[in-house]
């Protein structure tokens, strides 16, 4: 009923209204019920929230954004779903993709560890990739080298490289309540840090290492020139001969 002063958000143990489709949601996930279908409740009608959501199923995500992490192994994801705390563990509210299956296929624009660095190119920039099956899980393991890089003008800049492997598969949603099948559809990144460090130097070439290579260029050249020279001498002088004794017709 409305005018109910609600606390926000809902506790396990609760027991007041639900005034809108979103409170309806948090309750049924605080008390781990499953949520077959919005459709069903009068909140989300009258906010008219199903049908927005079967009007943008074949919509598709961009996201872009920047990760504060510590330097120790560790993971991030992009999964569908409201996300929440159960039993200590991160979990997914998955009950709409019974409806509305995810399509998982994407591109990564570009994934970096750290400071931009000039001519540094990254395994996953510009990497697509394309589902085969529905509610698909893919999974990247990266392998990250921090990176000390020395510009020209000495400035340091501390960034990383990596190199990445790659895995996928389907995820049966029945399956995975009943905990039949472990993982969530969506992309996960799992990072792990090498103990080493790789340092990249910028630097100059003086005028006189220059010269020398133009010098070696200069002398690689005459030497060829006389090398070709001495062969057509040589073979000039000894047709020169065969004429001189007859023998050439």
């Amino acid at each position: 009923s409305s005018g109910i002063n609600a606390e926000w958000p809902l506790r396990p143990g609760d027991t007041k209204c639900c005034n809108t489709c979103e409170e309806v949601r948090v309750a049924y996930r605080l008390r781990g019920w499953g949520l077959e279908s919005l459709a069903a409740f009068e909140q989300c009608k009258r906010e008219g929230l199903a049908k927005a959501l079967t009007d943008m199923k074949d919509e598709q995500c961009n996201v872009q954004g920047r990760l504060r992490v510590s330097k120790v192994s560790g993971n991030f994801h992009i999964s569908p779903g409201k996300s929440f705390q159960q039993s200590h563990a991160h979990v997914h509210d998955l009950k709409l993709l019974q409806q509305f299956p995810l399509n998982l296929t994407h591109t990564i624009n570009s994934l970096s560890f750290g400071e931009f660095v000039p001519t540094q190119t990254n395994p996953l920039d510009n990497h697509t990739f394309v589902a085969a099956e529905l509610n698909a899980m893919r999974q990247y393991y990266v392998q990250i080298v921090p990176m000390r890089y020395q510009k020209i003008n000495e400035e340091i800049v501390l960034s990383n490289q990596y190199s990445v492997t790659h895995h996928h598969k389907a995820i049966d949603l029945n399956k995975a309540a009943r905990g039949e099948q472990s993982g969530l559809p969506g992309m996960f990144v799992t990072y792990d840090i090498s103990p080493l460090m790789v340092e990249v130097i910028e630097h100059r070439r003086s005028f006189t290492h220059f010269l020398t290579g133009v010098c070696a260029i200069v002398g690689g050249v005459f030497t060829v020139a006389g090398i070709i020279d001495s062969f057509v001498y040589n073979s000039y002088r000894a047709f020169q001969k065969k004429l001189e004794l007859g023998k050439v017709n």
